[in-house]
């Protein structure tokens, strides 16, 4: 019963804190420079200018007649509280809200667009970040200490250093063929493509060719993807499993002639997985997941990139939309991993938090 209302209370704070988040932002939007009014009013002075062979007057005037015009299309005639009421329940968060650079496309379609991207990249990244890295971290906890600890430690740091998306340029100048020499040593090998998400005959392909083709072109911007929370999980896992390996179950269970092997993974690893469980909850936000600095390496359509352009051109309905996903995303996210805990260590009561 503890649980219970523990996650009800959950599930009914998504809404006040998914309000503060989106009206905060939205407000911010509705002040910030060169938006969309400012940006069509200097496109219509430059033609007004040009027509009129450079004069200033025309293109004051044509300003003047415009202005209101423009902002009752944009809604910003309205007092903030009724724009922000319109965009959230009118438009459904903004996902219906036209697009200030895609014109005549509202913002969920221009999301749809680049969303395969994103779950294809963000899903592997995922699955394959736990599959390596848990495994990874049991056997560096296995052998603390030892040279397959030290050696394996000394790799993860050293990717962990090096910023993915500079790590992504190193890739591509080793890999990709994008160097006559490296570091004035040995060409650079061509065996990755520079960049893209897929080949241009990619719909002619038969089935089999377009698996080969997309691991061709994903190989290198998923290295990149894993590479930030690579080191952390797995250096989570290996300490999570020594301190459980140091607990005094674990002693009690070979005090009464269990094996070591029992002992760890019959106990001692279902509680250190309770740590790992943290991070269960973002395989909600993996569905738009996206990063701007790899997608702009490797030149990928996806949410990271769209996320640059709509700041960039002050397309505050697409960015408004992507930013009421991927918080309603995160709040929920935070649930399912409080289950997670819970399926993982059925002890785990939240009372008191």
């Amino acid at each position: 019963m503890e649980r219970l209302d523990y996650f009800i209370k959950r599930v009914l704070l998504i809404v006040p804190t998914f309000l503060g988040i989106t009206f905060i932002v939205f407000t911010l939007c509705q002040f910030v420079p060169g938006g969309p009014i400012e940006q069509l009013l200097v496109q219509l002075r430059v033609g007004a200018g040009a027509e009129a062979g450079g004069g200033g007057q025309a293109s004051a005037a044509l300003t003047q007649e415009l202005l209101e015009e423009l902002r009752a299309e944009f809604g910003f005639d309205k007092p903030l509280l009724a724009r922000y009421w319109d965009w959230l329940w009118h438009k459904r968060a903004g996902l219906l809200m036209e697009s200030y650079k895609w014109r005549g496309q509202p913002s969920w379609e221009v999301i749809v667009s680049r969303f395969r991207v994103s779950l294809i990249f963000g899903l592997i990244g995922f699955i394959l970040t736990y599959v390596v890295c848990i495994p990874l971290g049991i056997a560096k906890a296995l052998r603390d200490g030892q040279t397959f600890d030290v050696l394996s430690s000394l790799a993860v740091f050293t990717g962990y250093a090096i910023p993915a998306f500079a790590f992504g340029m190193l890739l591509k100048m080793l890999l990709s063929g994008t160097a006559d020499d490296v570091f004035g040593l040995f060409p650079s090998l061509d065996w990755f493509p520079v960049s893209g998400f897929e080949s241009e005959d990619f719909p002619t392909m038969s089935a089999w060719e377009q698996l080969k083709d997309r691991v061709h072109h994903m190989f290198l911007p998923v290295l990149c993807y894993m590479l930030s929370s690579f080191a952390v999980l797995t250096l989570l896992m290996k300490n999570s499993l020594l301190e459980q390996i140091s607990q005094d179950y674990v002693r009690t269970v070979l005090a009464h002639g269990g094996s070591l092997r029992r002992a760890i993974w019959g106990h001692a690893l279902r509680n250190a997985l309770i740590p790992i469980a943290t991070g269960l909850g973002g395989i909600l936000s993996v569905f738009f997941a996206g990063s701007v600095l790899i997608e702009s390496v490797f030149e990928i359509p996806g949410m990271g990139k769209l996320s640059l352009d709509a700041i960039v051109s002050r397309d505050y309905a697409v960015f408004m939309a992507i930013l009421s996903l991927t918080s309603g995303l995160a709040l929920i996210g935070n649930i399912v991993t409080d289950m997670a805990y819970v399926l993982i260590d059925p002890r785990i009561n939240f009372e008191g938090r």
